[in-house]
Parts: structure tokens; C-alpha cells; sequence
């Protein structure tokens, strides 16, 4: 990464945690180079077409520590094992690019690659009957088992059932919070949402921090459907989420799929009302959606291949640790450690702690449990 992108992406990090600054005005910001300046006022902001609200609220935040000063991955992200990813990071995935305002920032938490595999989105009701539970399970394990990545909001019903039944397949499962990365809702799903962040990955679009608010979900819905190559309804009511997903699916031009049930059944009106209007494609195994998309067999034969090579070459070439990743290591084996414990004992700088655990829990040599507090492996 050069120096000019590094610069910009911390701009658009910056500007994405300010509160009230979406994303025309971040736009306004790359548009017009502001990363270029070393110093700036409320002025410079409405200047670039700013409302006097985001600029005071940009101005505020930033008096004392300007932008370009901040670090990289920030303390809070770092700290629950995530990373900030923005269109200038090449794991920023590559069909996010294909949408209409693509997100600025994305938080990443778990296997970062699963971002760049064929995705298909299940979403359903969140008070599934049992025929949609056996359908959300049945499909989702055979997306999975195929290579295919299932993506899904976490909420409770279909999508829980989805991403348990995918989590350890070979697709994996992606599971996009309507929450700051490091929060699960619901809170019963919290078991859940730790398995996922260890075996598949957990994606937001919402700064930590930020509080719980009706408008998250449909922006949830909105990362689902643009991750996926396609997107199955398997149960839901009309107006309910799952079929705003559907919309956005449709909006992006990207294939719909629904899986038909009883005509008796109100959970059926969704997908049924989607296949009568030929907007969703009639399914009932992963076999149909792989003969609509004709081109997945091949991508999904290099992957599996891909895969294969991959773990050849980690056993042939398995990650040395550094000394002061050895060193981590030697007092997590005395004792699971917060990592303020671990900075205390290491007297480490607090980010360059933060990027060594990072990497130590990429080489899967320790692992964040549920209060922040490391272990070793």
C-alpha cells in the first residue's frame, strides 16, 4: 500500500466514525483530495459541501488529534480481534465494488477470506414453522458442503438455522451484524455469534460505539444481499426483512431465489408472492441454484483447488513466531491475560501490541475469548 492510499484510507476512517456523516459527505471528502491537507477548519469542510452540522461535528472530534495522526487498525478494533476494511484494502471484496455506494468501511472479524468466495444469501422470518427450519437447514448445509458461502443477519429463526447449519462446511458462513462488530443481537444468539467469529466471519458497517437504532437493519439487509451472488427467501411475511433484502437483491440485479411453501401458511406469503410475479426463481435444492448460475461449477472447482494448495503449503511453510510474539505466547501460557495485563507485563507500545496479538490469533496461536481476555492455544 502506498503512502497517499494509506493516508486517504485513514481519511475515510475518520470520516465514517463521525456521527451524522454518511456517505455523500465522505464522497465529498475523496472527491476533493482532502487527505492532502495536513490541517483544516469548519470552513475547509463546507467547503467541500459539508453541512455545518458535520463539519462542526468533524471539526470537534478532530481538533486535538487530526485525522491523519490516528492510528490504524483503531484501538477499539483492534482490540476485539476486527479490522477496518475500505476500497482501498485489497480483502476489501471484490463484489461489494459491483454495487451502488459501496460501503466507505467495513468491519471484518474471522476469516478474512471468505469475503472473496461465490456467496448465497439465506433469509427468512425470525419465527420460522418447522418446514422453514428444515428447508433453512437443509440448504444452507448443502450451499455449504458445495463450497458455496452463506451469508446471513444473525437474527434469530432462519438465519440462525442457516449459519449453524453452514459454519463448518467447506463454503463456511458470513454473518452481517445490524450492531458495531463487537456486539451481538439478539443476545441470545451470543454462543453463536462466538462460534462464528472463531470458524466463519462476522461483517458491520456500524462504527463501534454506535448504539442500536431501527435504521441499522435495513442497512444490514442491503451488505446481504450486495456479498451474494444470489439470495434465497425461504419463509417471511410481505413486509418483513427478509423480503427488503429481496428488494435490494433485485435492485442490484443480482439473482433471487425463494423456496415455495403452503398456500395455508401466512410465513409463505413472501416467497410465494415473489415466484408468482416471476421475480424470484422457484428452488428446492442447491442443485437448482447451481444450474441457474452456470458459471459457479468452474469458480467453485478453483477454489476447492485453491484451498487445497493452500493448506499444502502451511503445513510445508507453517508461520515462525517472532521474539515478541514468543514472548506473548509465554505469558498467555501462565495464565489467560486481558491485553492491558499483557501490556502492563510487555511494556509493548498499545498498538504495536494490538497488530502482535492480531497476527498471533491469525496464526491461530491464540484466541480472544468472550471479555476480551486471551488465551493460548
Amino acid at each position: 500500500m502506498t503512502k497517499k492510499q494509506d493516508i486517504r484510507r485513514q481519511m475515510v476512517i475518520a470520516f465514517h466514525e463521525i456521527p451524522g456523516i454518511g456517505w455523500h459527505a465522505i464522497q465529498k471528502a475523496v472527491h476533493h483530495e482532502f487527505w492532502n491537507k495536513r490541517s483544516w477548519s469548519i470552513e475547509d469542510l463546507l467547503a467541500i459541501g459539508l453541512h455545518r452540522g458535520q463539519a462542526k461535528a468533524a471539526a470537534e472530534r478532530y481538533a486535538e488529534r487530526p485525522w491523519i495522526l490516528t492510528e490504524d487498525p483503531s484501538e477499539a478494533v483492534a482490540a476485539v480481534n476486527a479490522i477496518a476494511l475500505t476500497p482501498y484494502d485489497t480483502e476489501y471484496p471484490k463484489i461489494l465494488r459491483e454495487i451502488a455506494q459501496p460501503p466507505w468501511v467495513l468491519y471484518a472479524r474471522g476469516r478474512l477470506e471468505l469475503l472473496q468466495r461465490p456467496a448465497i444469501a439465506v433469509v427468512g422470518t425470525r419465527v420460522p414453522t418447522a418446514y422453514g427450519r428444515q428447508s433453512a437447514t437443509t440448504l444452507a448445509q448443502e450451499l455449504s458442503s458445495a463450497g458455496l458461502t452463506v451469508v446471513s443477519g444473525l437474527a434469530k429463526g432462519v438465519d440462525s438455522k442457516a449459519h449453524e447449519a453452514a459454519l463448518y462446511g467447506a463454503g463456511g458462513t458470513i454473518a452481517v451484524l445490524p450492531t458495531p462488530i463487537d456486539k451481538c443481537y439478539p443476545t441470545e444468539n451470543l454462543s453463536l455469534f462466538h462460534k462464528i467469529a472463531e470458524h466463519g466471519l462476522l461483517v458491520s458497517e456500524t462504527p463501534i460505539g454506535t448504539p442500536l437504532h431501527p435504521g441499522q437493519f435495513p442497512q444490514r439487509n442491503r451488505i446481504i444481499a450486495a456479498l451474494s451472488v444470489g439470495t434465497v427467501i425461504v419463509e417471511g411475511a410481505t413486509k418483513s426483512g427478509s423480503l427488503i433484502t429481496a428488494q435490494h437483491a433485485m435492485d442490484m440485479s443480482r439473482e433471487l431465489f425463494a423456496i415455495p411453501g403452503p398456500n395455508t401458511s401466512p410465513k409463505s406469503e413472501g416467497p410465494n408472492t415473489l415466484i408468482k410475479r416471476g421475480e424470484a426463481k422457484l428452488i428446492s435444492c442447491v442443485e437448482d441454484i447451481i444450474d441457474e448460475l452456470n458459471w459457479l461449477p468452474e469458480a467453485l472447482k478453483a477454489y476447492k483447488e485453491a484451498d487445497a494448495a493452500n493448506k499444502s503449503e502451511q503445513e510445508l511453510n507453517k508461520p515462525e513466531l517472532t521474539p515478541e510474539e514468543s514472548k506473548l505466547i509465554a505469558f498467555l501460557r501462565d495464565q489467560p491475560l486481558s491485553i492491558n495485563e499483557l501490556h502492563e507485563l510487555s511494556a509493548f507500545p498499545f498498538g504495536h501490541l494490538n497488530a502482535l496479538l492480531l497476527n498471533l490469533c491469525i496464526k491461530r496461536k491464540i484466541e480472544l475469548q468472550p471479555g476480551s481476555i486471551y488465551i493460548a492455544l
